[in-house]
């Protein structure tokens, strides 16, 4: 079981931001700003790339939920939405996740 997954079961404690049937939201424990939230599908999907017809609607939701997080959370000015996509991406843990990053003016360049 992975980390996420972990999380997710209440084995590895988090800050959960959001949870409903198929989305659990928490606060990354290693934050790149201010405002650093992690949204994941229940449902163990290792990445972007394991994306398909069966299991889109659930990414469709996760998108919802990020804007409703984003409101929660005041970031009226703007955030960014990532999401790492295999080794050479920084993809750490492999169960599909979005980070919502923002709460100042983030950095144009890429890393």
């Amino acid at each position: 079981m992975c980390i996420f997954c972990k999380i997710i079961a209440g084995e590895i404690p988090s800050t959960k931001v959001y949870e409903d049937d198929t989305v659990f939201a928490f606060r990354d424990i290693n934050p790149q700003a201010p405002t650093h939230i992690l949204v994941v599908p229940k449902a163990h999907i290792p990445s972007v790339a394991a994306i398909d017809g069966e299991n889109s609607g659930v990414v469709a939701h996760i998108f919802e939920v990020i804007a409703q997080i984003a409101r929660q959370e005041g970031l009226e000015k703007g955030y960014r939405v990532v999401s790492n996509c295999g080794e050479d991406a920084g993809q750490t843990v492999h169960h599909l996740h979005f980070h919502i990053l923002g709460g100042k003016p983030l950095a144009l360049e890429m890393a």
